[in-house]
C-alpha cells in the first residue's frame, strides 16, 4: 500500500488516517502538494460496466460520476481500518448528450478531439468519503471548456507532441501541459478539471480534524 507523507504535512496527527482508492497521479499529486499525507489503494472495479448499466437506466452523467465515486471509496473501506477515512472520486466527460471515455490509442485521440472541436463540454468531478462502510461526505461539481475549432495540422501536431499521454485522460487533454491550447473558454473550477475538487475535500477533512484548521 504505497504511503505518500510530505515533509510539508498538515495532517494534525502523525498518522496517516486518509486512503486515495484511485490510481490517479494527479489526484494523489494535488493532496501531496496541499500537504495531505494520505495511502494509496485504487479501487478494482468494472467502471466501464458500471456506466452501461447506468446509461441503460437511464441516469445523468452527473450522477453516473457520484455512484463511481462512491463504489471505489466503499470497495477500498472493505480492505482497511474501519477508523480510516477512504476517498473516491471520478470524473466523465459529457458533450451534447454524449459520455465520452478515455480514448482508445492516437486514433482514439484524434477521434475525440474531431468530435469536441468548436463545441462545449461538461465535465463532471465528484468525490465521495467512507469510513466504517459508512458515507460520510460527498461532493459533486462540474466545469464547462469550449475547445477551438481546431484545424487537422493542429490535431496531428498535438498528437505528435503529446503521444500516448492524451489517453490518460477522458478528454484526450492535461490542462497541467499541453491541454490549455485545445480551449478558448473556461467556466469553472480548475481543480474540477483536474479530477478533484480539491478545495470542498480540504475543507472536509479540516471538519473531521484531519489536517490544521
Amino acid at each position: 500500500m504505497p504511503r505518500v507523507d510530505e515533509p510539508g504535512s498538515v495532517a494534525i496527527s502523525g498518522g496517516v488516517s486518509v486512503v486515495l482508492a484511485s490510481a490517479s497521479a494527479v489526484r494523489t499529486r494535488l493532496l501531496t502538494a496541499a500537504g495531505v499525507p494520505h495511502d494509496i489503494i485504487p479501487a478494482d472495479i468494472d467502471e466501464g460496466d458500471v456506466r452501461d448499466r447506468l446509461l441503460a437506466e437511464g441516469a445523468t452523467h452527473g450522477s453516473i460520476a457520484e455512484v463511481l465515486a462512491e463504489l471505489k471509496a466503499q470497495h477500498v473501506a472493505t480492505d482497511v481500518a474501519a477508523d480510516m477515512i477512504v476517498l473516491g472520486a471520478d470524473q466523465v466527460l459529457s458533450c451534447e448528450g454524449e459520455l465520452f471515455e478515455k480514448p482508445d490509442g492516437l486514433e482514439g485521440v484524434r477521434g475525440h478531439l474531431n468530435r469536441l472541436r468548436g463545441r462545449a463540454h461538461t465535465l463532471h468531478a465528484a468525490v465521495c468519503a467512507v469510513r466504517g462502510g459508512e458515507v460520510i461526505w460527498h461532493h459533486n461539481s462540474s466545469a464547462t471548456l469550449r475547445m477551438r475549432t481546431l484545424t487537422d495540422a493542429f490535431i496531428e501536431r498535438y498528437v505528435e507532441i503529446v503521444g500516448e499521454a492524451a489517453c490518460r485522460s477522458v478528454g484526450a487533454y492535461e490542462m497541467e501541459g499541453m491541454g490549455p491550447h485545445l480551449f478558448s473558454e473556461i467556466d469553472g473550477d480548475f481543480f474540477d478539471i483536474l479530477g478533484l475538487p480539491l478545495l470542498p475535500v480540504l475543507e472536509f477533512l479540516r471538519n473531521e480534524e484531519v489536517v490544521m484548521t
